[in-house]
């Protein structure tokens, strides 16, 4: 018999998202949704589920909040699953079947697609992409700062079963060129390609002449074929890296990862530091300058992978303005903390999961000292909640 499940989250799109997920499992019964705390406590009253999907951050009666009035009223609590947005680590953290069905990257997806084409005509699969970003060289005014950086992205490539990544140096030859010469020369010729797959807002030779309908025919004409995929979509929200920068842009790191598939990150080495965090509460880590996307500054939960070694984390992003000399930093408290090993070529990797709060300048340290302790406590529960009953 399924488990019945209330959906509690301020966001439609992410109740109608998490409820059809759910749905697709056939372990679940989504018996209500509801739109902030208050309306929590009423559906659980009325409907006593088996399972509570409930966003950590809400206007007024946020997640922590509903847990608290519960105990406090006494009330039977169900299995709680923090699940902000949609989240892959909330429905993990229960014993709900749902895992197998939760959405991948879709980028990811199709990548596979490409793959098994190959696999059943016994050629090569190959990625073809351009470094630097063409974008860079195009629009140089333009600080363009990438969401996956190229080692990043070499590394996610890796891991989908691709024979081969072809990363053509974009110059000023390459981008001078027509789109047949481009089709006939490196996908004709060079590759030999049996099969293209784009997406259909490509564009593609000097000053964005070819389209997919110009690649189709150039295929036609040199004997491959063309496979165009439709625009991602998720539930009516279009999954781009122009939407996912704009989330990130607004702090909004649950829903890029909603987006993604993957929690947004950075990868890394530490920085020099400028001594502050050893001589507070929890042990500090500086990132060393990083050049790409951040999120907007602010303090977020996340998980930071140092070496081979992973923490629950508090990150920072920003200036820290309470210090006065203000100077940009990712800085990353580990929480589980325990002597490690830490070089200047250590990874550090920081996957950004909830925001917490904007970044503040404050009257004292001892003031920050205080915050500080809120947010790791925060953040613990927020931890300690994930992995009840995992």
């Amino acid at each position: 018999m399924p488990l019945s499940a209330l959906i509690v989250d301020d966001e439609q799109l992410a109740r109608d998202e998490l409820a059809y997920l759910l749905k697709g499992t056939g372990d679940v019964d989504v018996v209500a949704q509801g739109k902030n705390g208050l309306d929590a406590i009423n559906l659980i009253k009325e409907h006593n589920p088996d399972l509570l999907f409930l966003d950590v951050q809400m206007p007024g009666l946020d997640g922590f909040g509903v847990i608290k009035k519960l105990l406090d009223k006494k009330l039977t609590i169900p299995k709680v699953v923090f699940a902000t947005a949609f989240d892959q680590y909330a429905v993990k953290a229960f014993e709900v079947n749902a895992v197998d069905y939760l959405l991948k990257p879709f980028d990811k997806k199709r990548v596979a697609q490409a793959v098994q084409r190959a696999r059943e005509q016994g050629v090569k699969a190959v990625a073809v992409t351009f470094e630097p970003h063409p974008g860079r060289i195009l629009r140089p005014d333009s600080g363009l700062k990438l969401i996956t950086p190229n080692p990043e992205k070499l590394r996610l490539l890796e891991a989908t079963g691709l024979d081969a990544v072809l990363q053509l140096p974009f110059a000023r030859d390459l981008s001078l060129m027509t789109p047949r010469q481009f089709a006939d020369e490196i996908l004709n010729k060079r590759l030999q390609a049996r099969e293209v797959h784009e997406g259909y807002n490509f564009h593609f030779g000097h000053k964005a002449a070819g389209n997919v309908e110009v690649l189709t025919e150039l295929g036609r004409e040199m004997g491959f074929r063309v496979e165009v995929y439709p625009e991602m979509q998720l539930r009516g929200e279009p999954v781009s890296s122009s939407r996912i920068r704009k989330l990130l842009d607004h702090g909004r790191v649950s829903r890029a990862r909603h987006l993604l598939g993957r929690p947004f990150t950075i990868l890394s080495t530490p920085g020099r530091g400028r001594g502050y965090g050893s001589k507070y509460t929890v042990p500090t880590i500086n990132l060393s300058r990083y050049e790409e996307l951040v999120p907007k500054d602010g303090v977020y939960i996340t998980r930071t992978r140092v070496g081979k070694e992973c923490f629950d984390s508090v990150t920072n992003v920003g200036n820290r303005p309470t210090f006065e000399v203000e100077s940009f930093a990712v800085e990353t408290h580990l929480l589980n903390f325990h002597p490690i090993e830490l070089g200047p070529e250590t990874e550090v990797e920081i996957h950004f999961l909830e925001r917490v709060r904007d970044e503040i300048k404050f009257p004292s340290i001892d003031a920050l000292r205080e915050q500080i302790a809120r947010d790791v406590k925060k953040t613990r529960r927020y931890f300690h909640l994930l992995k009840l009953h995992s």
